[in-house]
């Protein structure tokens, strides 16, 4: 018997874990979304058309867009234009063609190729036209008006239950893809992440020579295989965090300091960024050399030149001016760590982002500490000479070239 088992097992998919609070996250939207359509068929008079909104179809739809949100088969593209295009296909196929068996045949085939065609490919809508051709005499009387109902309402009213459940359970919905973050020096250099590992071009070449549509966006493969990287490092050297490589003596400056003195505060430290904080220590945003970049006349069509003189007469203007403080051109929005986040979380907002110093903060959101793209780069030397397969040992300078002897 245990053997049977075995066997039979193989045919039971190996499903992604997903967490009891996420599988009923999916039942409580399919109930909702499909009580929608039912509210909305009645209200509408289902009576009136002979027919309910509530067809089959409609719970298969359910379970892609409340189970399976990312899908792109579950998109509202997907839905809307799968299950119109199918529906008239179902209808002209019952129309035209005598035999059930053939029209239901065609039109199942008949709507594949055209959602492959119109790039909205959606299961439930084969179902949608095989009930086209087979749903029975109301569905057959009603010709081309069974587009305009149910399929049309129900879809659409599946559809906007599905984007507002989504979004207030904490799924993004209708899903957008993943995207690599742009080069922040606006080059056509590809993201340091994006150099070595798994590349773009590689999914690429691998998907098509498996030539398979796979329900997952392509975008959103690249980046699970970039934080599968990410794990897999952080888990070879999950020992050094944040709390190993931060500088603790921070010098920071307070939201109504005025920018003189923050300015003087950056030169006398010999530092490029301070951390803003209230006078309980909590971080409220940070104050870099771009920032003063940004305040001043700095036009980069003006030269290298000019653009230094008027960053120049920009921290004279400040020194001068005793109403500007730091609270009107410090970063709010500021990428953070805590004192257990592993370097390894660090290196895309560094690499990619172009962040130079990200702040480290405690749970209570107070300062902590500071990273800097310097301490980053030092752990991961650290890091590569005690691996054994990060290649051949330290970078040794390049002995003297040998002068000619006379």
């Amino acid at each position: 018997m245990p053997a049977v088992w075995t066997k039979l097992s193989r045919f039971v998919p190996a499903m992604p874990p997903v967490s009891r609070a996420e599988q009923i996250r999916g039942c409580v939207g399919a109930l909702l979304g499909l009580a929608a359509v039912g509210l909305m068929s009645a209200l509408l008079g289902s009576e009136t058309h002979g027919l309910s909104a509530l067809i089959p179809p409609m719970g298969a739809s359910a379970v892609l867009l409340f189970a399976l949100p990312a899908s792109p088969l579950a998109q509202p593209w997907s839905i809307l234009g799968g299950n119109l295009i199918s529906a008239a296909i179902g209808v002209g196929c019952a129309r035209w063609i005598p035999d059930a068996t053939m029209a239901a045949s065609l039109a199942a085939s008949a709507a594949i190729g055209a959602m492959f065609l119109l790039r909205c490919l959606h299961p439930p809508s084969g179902a949608i036209a095989l009930t086209a051709v087979l749903g029975g005499d109301t569905i057959t009387d009603a010709g081309f008006g069974f587009v305009l109902w149910p399929v049309v309402p129900a879809s659409l009213t599946l559809l906007l239950a599905a984007v507002a459940y989504n979004r207030l359970s904490g799924r993004t919905y209708p899903h957008v893809a993943a995207t690599p973050a742009p080069n922040p020096h606006r080059t056509a250099d590809a993201a340091p992440t994006h150099r070595l590992g798994v590349r773009t071009e590689d999914l690429d070449a691998v998907l098509s020579r498996h030539d398979e549509l796979l329900d997952v966006d392509r975008s959103d493969l690249s980046a699970l295989f970039l934080e599968a990287e990410m794990e897999a490092h952080g888990r070879r050297h999950q020992a050094i965090t944040c709390r190993h490589i931060m500088s603790k003596d921070v010098a920071t400056v307070a939201p109504d300091a005025l920018l003189r003195d923050a300015w003087a505060l950056l030169r006398r430290h010999r530092i490029k960024a301070l951390p803003v904080v209230a006078p309980d220590r909590t971080l409220v945003g940070i104050l870099t050399q771009t920032d003063f970049m940004r305040c001043s006349d700095w036009d980069p069509r003006h030269g290298l030149r000019t653009g230094l003189r008027r960053l120049a007469q920009t921290v004279v203007r400040l020194e001068r001016d005793p109403i500007t403080r730091v609270r009107e051109i410090m970063t709010a929005d500021v990428t953070t760590a805590t004192p257990d986040t592993p370097v390894a979380r660090l290196v895309p907002a560094m690499a990619d982002r172009g962040l130079h110093h990200v702040p480290v903060v405690d749970a209570d959101g107070r300062i902590a500490g500071i990273v800097t793209q310097s301490d980053l780069v030092a752990a991961l030397f650290k890091v590569s000479l005690a691996d054994p397969a990060a290649g051949a040992g330290p970078v040794r300078p390049a002995a003297s070239p040998r002068r000619p002897t006379a």
